[in-house]
């Protein structure tokens, strides 16, 4: 189905957009707001509308409000009013989800910046102390389930939001703070050193990134964990880097990709079987939609990363010989960014150390998608 340009609008223009565009538009928070200040009475807004000459089997034209349209959780959740014009949607969008997510969280402050912390059970929980890293771009929300429930089972559970992810402070470059690998794990150190995190631990790592810098990290620390767990990580050289990560290395268009402001539940779907209920794309998307800052923080992380070297450390790195801590490799089979093969290659590097736990129904992230079953397999993993 083919679309013209035509004006006026009618009143219920956007919401007769079409569903099923196959290249939606990256849009932006500030486009967003630009769109809903207009008012009732400024000039005709432009909209799709079907042109009659066209066949309905014809493929579909650009539609530059796709990603309300197209992404399943988005087109629930991001909706303009009747009147496309009438003035306060975003704010109005924001005060009804800027206080979500924030279950078992706390702001920490650890040298010259604010980390998103959340925390269960207690330092004198019989079981030992677990840290959850996410990967890019989300944030520790991903870990509220299985955090929950660890500390149910006796373990004292933490899960900060990354420098420039989630709730935490997002510093611009040049001021402090550069996005590099070697800041990411200087900054860890110290957050560990301010949260009392003093004995080895047990570490869960998911995702790309900085996700990946948790691995690195451990490398260069063996002595301060206890046991490895790893949910959908880029663990070798054949890892594929997904379409979003090599965007946002595109000069001009890595800018405009970050200021997306459904980025991160739009990679979340991507990567599962699974469409967001409301409440949880709310919050992935809220840090994205309130500021330009987590966009611009992820576009420097990206620009700074080299995701083939990171790897290859990381496969070199845990390879028999290297390393002789038990790791976990707890895998969501459905993940739509890295196959199966990825950790089984892993694992083939390592048998003796690694064992692989294979979650069917989980895609790129387990924790969101099934925690119950990833709950099951790290209780079984660390018991000591």
């Amino acid at each position: 189905m083919a679309f013209s340009l035509l004006s006026p609008p009618p009143s219920s223009a956007l919401c007769s957009l079409s569903s099923t565009s196959s290249s939606p538009a990256q849009f932006t928070g500030q486009s967003l707001r630009l769109w809903t200040s207009r008012s009732r009475t400024g000039p005709a807004l432009p909209v799709l509308t079907r042109a009659s000459s066209e066949k309905d089997d014809d493929k579909p034209a650009f539609n530059p409000f796709g990603f309300v349209t197209d992404n399943p959780s988005s087109r629930s959740a991001i909706q303009m009013p009747e009147s496309p014009a009438e003035d306060g949607n975003v704010g109005q969008m924001l005060y009804r989800i800027e206080d979500k997510g924030k279950e078992y969280g706390s702001y920490v402050k650890s040298g010259k910046f604010r980390w998103f912390v959340r925390e269960t059970g207690s330092p004198e929980s019989r079981r030992g102390t677990v840290i959850f890293l996410h990967g890019a771009p989300t944030q520790s929300y991903s870990y509220r389930v299985v955090m929950s429930q660890m500390s149910d089972a006796g373990f004292h559970c933490f899960a900060p939001d990354w420098i420039g992810f989630g709730f935490s402070d997002k510093p611009q470059p040049g001021y402090g703070f550069d996005y590099t690998e070697k800041e990411f794990h200087e900054e860890f150190e110290k957050l560990l050193e301010v949260l009392g995190v003093t004995s080895p631990f047990f570490l869960v790592v998911q995702g790309f990134l900085v996700g990946s810098y948790g691995l690195t990290w451990t490398l260069k620390n063996p002595s301060k964990i206890l046991k490895l767990a790893i949910l959908n990580t880029p663990l070798t050289v054949s890892s594929p880097i997904p379409g979003l990560f090599q965007q946002l290395r595109i000069p001009f268009l890595g800018e405009f990709t970050c200021q997306n402001a459904v980025m991160a539940e739009r990679f979340i779907e991507a990567g599962s079987a699974y469409v967001l209920k409301l409440e949880k794309a709310d919050v992935y998307r809220l840090p994205y939609l309130s500021s330009s800052g987590p966009g611009f923080a992820l576009l420097e992380a990206a620009k700074r990363a080299n995701f083939k070297e990171t790897a290859s450390q990381i496969s070199s790195g845990f390879a028999s010989g290297s390393w002789d801590k038990p790791i976990l490799v707890a895998w969501g089979i459905s993940d739509k960014y890295l196959p199966q093969s990825i950790a089984e290659e892993f694992q083939k590097g390592n048998p003796g150390s690694v064992e692989l736990k294979l979650i069917e129904g989980a895609g790129h992230m387990p924790q969101e998608d099934w925690p119950e079953k990833v709950v099951d397999a790290l209780k079984m993993f660390f018991r000591v």
